[in-house]
C-alpha cells in the first residue's frame, strides 16, 4: 500500500466534534429574530414540527441514514418550516443555518487534527472535505476554516449544494474530479461506517475508519483500516514512506 496524494475527510465527529445535537437551543436562538410570529410557537412547538417532518422525510435515523442519498438543502426546509407555521425572519439562508447551527451544535476541532494537518502538508499531501450536510456551504466552509484556521483543504464539499449525500457513489465521484485524480490515489477518512467507509470503499478509495470522537456502537470490519487519533494515521503514512 502507498501513501495517497490527497486524503479527503469527513466533517463531523472527524475534523470537528459537535456537541449532542439540541434543535430547541438552535430554534430558540432563531426566533429571536422573528418579526412575526402568527400562532405565537414556542421554540419546542417549531422544533416538534420539524422533526416531523424529517421522520416523514425518513432523515436522520442513526440506523437509515445511508439509505437516504438525496440531500435536503436547509433553505428548503427551513423556508417551508417557518413560513408554514406563520414565523417571518428577516433574515437570509445562510444566517439562519448559521445562528441555528452555532446555537444547536457548537464544535471543536477534535484533538490533534491540526498537527496532522501541517503534517500533510508538508509531505505534499492534498486533503480536501466532502460532508453529507445540509447547511449551506459556505456556513459549513465558514465553520470549518474558523475552527481549523490553518487547514490547506482545496475545497469543502457540502452535499447541500450538490444534491447527492455519501454512500452514493455519485459525490465521491465529484470530489475525485474536483481533485483531477484517479480514486487510487485519494484515501478518505470518516466515523459513519455505512456512509463513509462502505461509500469511499465503493467508490475505490482506501477508506480510514477515525472512531476518535464516535458516540455509537461500531459494527465490526477487520478489513477495514481503523485509527483512534491523528497520530495512528501519522505514524502509519511515516512507515509506509520508509
Amino acid at each position: 500500500m502507498q501513501n495517497p496524494k490527497m486524503i479527503l475527510f469527513d466533517y463531523g465527529q472527524t475534523l470537528v466534534n459537535e456537541a449532542p445535537f439540541d434543535g430547541i437551543r438552535g430554534t430558540e436562538a432563531v426566533l429571536k429574530y422573528a418579526v412575526k410570529n402568527k400562532y405565537h410557537m414556542t421554540a419546542t412547538q417549531v422544533q416538534a414540527e420539524a422533526e416531523a417532518i424529517n421522520k416523514e422525510l425518513g432523515r436522520f435515523d442513526p440506523y437509515k441514514r445511508h439509505l437516504f442519498q438525496i440531500e435536503v438543502p436547509n433553505h428548503m426546509f427551513t423556508s417551508y418550516l417557518y413560513e408554514s407555521l406563520g414565523i417571518e425572519l428577516p433574515l437570509g439562508a445562510e444566517q439562519i443555518d448559521k445562528i441555528f447551527w452555532d446555537a444547536a451544535a457548537p464544535g471543536t476541532a477534535t484533538d490533534g487534527i491540526e498537527a496532522f494537518l501541517a503534517f500533510l502538508y508538508r509531505k505534499g499531501i492534498r486533503t480536501g472535505v466532502v460532508s453529507n450536510i445540509s447547511y449551506a456551504g459556505k456556513v459549513v466552509a465558514d465553520r470549518i476554516n474558523g475552527m481549523i484556521a490553518s487547514n490547506h483543504f482545496e475545497f469543502i464539499l457540502a452535499t447541500s449544494e450538490y444534491m447527492y449525500r455519501k454512500p452514493n457513489r455519485r459525490i465521491f465521484a465529484l470530489a475525485l474530479e474536483k481533485a483531477e485524480l484517479p480514486a487510487a490515489e485519494v484515501w478518505y477518512v470518516g466515523d459513519q461506517y455505512e456512509c463513509d467507509i462502505v461509500g469511499a470503499r465503493n467508490a475505490g478509495l482506501f477508506p480510514v475508519w477515525y472512531t476518535g470522537a464516535a458516540d455509537m456502537r461500531l459494527p465490526e470490519d477487520n478489513d477495514v483500516c481503523r485509527i483512534a487519533d491523528w497520530k495512528e494515521l501519522q505514524e502509519m503514512l511515516e512507515r509506509e514512506q520508509g
